[in-house]
């Protein structure tokens, strides 16, 4: 047999002890003591099998079993996990074998000799010339961890990070490491501290590190130590400053002249108000200030606390008044952010799907006449033929470039085929009531309980009331059980100018 036997396990004792019954079986063995070893030394020699305490110190056993799997050259290393107790031996969820404890030598090494002669029928390992590289999502093994393990095991090289690839918002940038040490950091147009703490951000996506010589020449001003802490603080600062820092869709304006200023200004707060100049967004003002994300936002609150920036929320959460556009370009960007994150989508996003399944005719036709007074509305000719509404009501539109599709499906069982594929990835799904309670949801439950077991569905219900109704919105709650107040809107039809400030508010909170 050729294969090496790689033995993870913080229990020193017992990894002697394994590694002596493998050794009476004629197989090679090396040991590990902690997950940043074990890692190292199966990347630079990869095993034929792979025992692994679960509780492994630094990197524990499932996640070096994950990175492992990940990389072309690893996959197919054998494992066998090792538990310290009765209830982690019985942990769900694994692929590979647990063995409980105590672990019987003999019978370990019985097992792993079998999944080493499977690696010798299977060849070696595929030659690779990037000896050393490593894949793994960054879920498994986060960034800074990553960092982290190489700056202890002193490795040179450039790590590639990915995430949301294959889509419009697909991202990619990079940190180089010598010695272990953060010498870069690029993410687009970012660099240094702010393209490093916006990479130690994400929780998702993809990471390749590939060996190489580099430079020793930094471009960063501080230890990896000191960047990873550092980058640490600025995001749990970014966390819990949601509230009280400014918002990234308002905007600001410098309300005093620049030769007020003192003469001596920190170069941050310098650089923060000459792009001021420029730009009244802070979100432009985040992105065009070459220091990191928190520390703008930060420099731009004391200078608003001050009185020498004046602030003006354009959040998302605001909507404009009756008479005004109907979404604000806040919105717009919000939806070309849901567009692009939720679909493989071509560069130029596709307008976003409302389908609408109305209980009756007559709320179909009071739904048509109250969206087409709004701004943007664009709708079709009505179907005279009698067949109901199917198909393409019109469209409303957000901005220049992306609007809302209103598609409507019937509630007859006989299009029962057709709800799911409507309502599959769109922004929202609207159940139109009207007239007796009881009755309307009735005629909507089918559809609705299809509907609702759609993926990531968000259903609204708009109750069309007259003024003979007086309905309120227990009589739903008593016909849904798991009926949420946030997702009803009562638009009464017999007074306009109330039915239109209700229908805006709609579209606004049906925004993702």
């Amino acid at each position: 047999m050729s294969g090496i036997v790689l033995i993870a396990d913080g229990d020193l004792p017992r990894a002697k002890r394994l590694a002596a019954s493998c050794r009476e079986r004629g197989l090679e063995t090396n040991l590990s003591s902690h997950g940043a070893a074990a890692l190292e030394t199966a990347l630079a020699d990869p095993p034929a099998a792979l025992v692994v305490q679960l509780a492994l110190p630094l990197i524990d056993g499932t996640q070096l079993g994950e990175i492992l799997r990940a990389n072309p050259r690893t996959r197919d290393v054998g494992l066998l996990y090792l538990a310290d107790t009765r209830a982690e031996s019985a942990r769900p969820g694994l692929a590979d074998p647990i063995i409980a404890p105590p672990a019987d030598s003999d019978d370990v090494a019985r097992r792993v000799q079998t999944l080493v002669e499977r690696w010798d029928a299977r060849g070696e390992a595929p030659a690779d010339e990037e000896s050393g590289g490593v894949e793994g999502e960054l879920s498994q093994l986060p960034l800074a961890d990553l960092l982290q393990l190489f700056h202890v095991s002193q490795k040179t090289g450039v790590i590639e990070v990915r995430r949301n690839a294959g889509r419009p918002s697909a991202e990619s940038g990079s940190v180089r490491i010598y010695n272990g040490d953060i010498v870069s950091a690029e993410l687009g147009s970012a660099s240094r501290e702010k393209a490093l703490f916006r990479l130690l951000a994400w929780n998702a996506g993809s990471f390749r590190f590939r060996p190489g010589k580099g430079s020793a020449e930094s471009t960063l001003g501080s230890s990896t130590p000191a960047l990873l802490r550092e980058g640490r603080n600025q995001i749990e600062e970014l966390e819990r400053g949601v509230e009280s820092l400014p918002p990234l869709d308002a905007t600001v304006r410098l309300k005093v002249r620049r030769a007020s200023l003192p003469i001596v200004i920190h170069p941050l707060t310098q650089e923060v108000l000459l792009v001021l100049e420029a730009y009244s967004r802070v979100r432009d003002v985040v992105e065009h200030c070459s220091f990191p994300d928190y520390s703008v936002l930060r420099t731009l609150q004391t200078l608003i606390e001050r009185d020498m920036v004046e602030v003006r929320d354009e959040s998302i959460g605001s909507e404009p008044a009756p008479g005004q556009e109907l979404f604000s370009s806040a919105l717009g960007t919000r939806l070309r952010d849901w567009l692009a994150a939720d679909r493989a989508a071509p560069a130029v996003p596709r307008d976003a799907r409302l389908l609408v399944v109305a209980a009756d005719s007559y709320a179909s036709v009071e739904f048509r006449r109250l969206v087409e007074k709004l701004p943007g509305a664009s709708l079709s000719p009505p179907d005279e033929s009698g067949a109901g509404p199917l198909g393409s009501l019109g469209r409303l539109s957000v901005d220049d470039g992306v609007g809302i599709e209103i598609v409507e499906v019937p509630a007859d069982p006989r299009f029962e085929a057709l709800w799911p594929l409507a309502g599959h990835g769109a922004v929202g799904i609207l159940l139109l009531l009207s007239g007796s309670v009881p009755e309307a949801v009735e005629a909507l439950r089918p559809a609705a309980e299809q509907l609702g077991r759609l993926p990531r569905a968000r259903v609204f219900h708009l109750l069309l009331v007259d003024k003979e109704a007086g309905l309120e919105s227990e009589a739903l709650r008593e016909q849904f059980p798991h009926f949420d107040d946030s997702s009803l809107f009562l638009i009464p039809v017999d007074k306009s100018d109330t039915a239109d400030a209700l229908l805006r508010e709609m579209f606004v909170r049906i925004f993702p």
